[in-house]
């Protein structure tokens, strides 16, 4: 997978995050001032990268609504994946599950990013 793109209300504060937890280099901000979308490709050391998009007039998100569900980050072994759990608690981020092994495998724990989009820390 190249990128995948998230709809976010605050293209700077989201930014900041990902550049602060997942140690990512972004782009210059794009603008297209005739259509008013603005956009930041963040992109990690290897693999693909997220496309930070705005732009006026975007709906509320639903939570549990048809379409993704989720991104996962691989962010090392198991206690790496404990280690930015416990990071994300003490920063004021919601855990929501974990870090567990799963039905299917996984070890993993699930957080929320500021605007609330999940975010599966993994191992690799």
């Amino acid at each position: 997978m190249e990128h995948i793109a998230i709809w976010v209300k605050d293209l700077e504060k989201m930014k900041t995050f990902y550049e602060k937890y997942f140690n990512v280099e972004s782009t210059e901000l794009y603008h297209n001032k005739k259509t008013g979308f603005c956009s930041y490709f963040l992109s990690f050391e290897e693999g693909s990268r997220i496309e930070l998009t705005n732009k006026q007039h975007l709906s509320n998100r639903i939570a549990e609504s048809l379409g993704y569900a989720h991104i996962a980050i691989a962010v090392g072994n198991k206690k790496a994946v404990d280690v930015f759990a416990e990071r994300f608690v003490e920063d004021g981020f919601p855990l929501l599950s974990g870090p567990r092994t799963t039905g299917d495998g996984y070890y993993e724990a699930v957080i929320q990013d500021p605007e609330g989009n999940l975010i599966e820390l993994t191992t690799d």
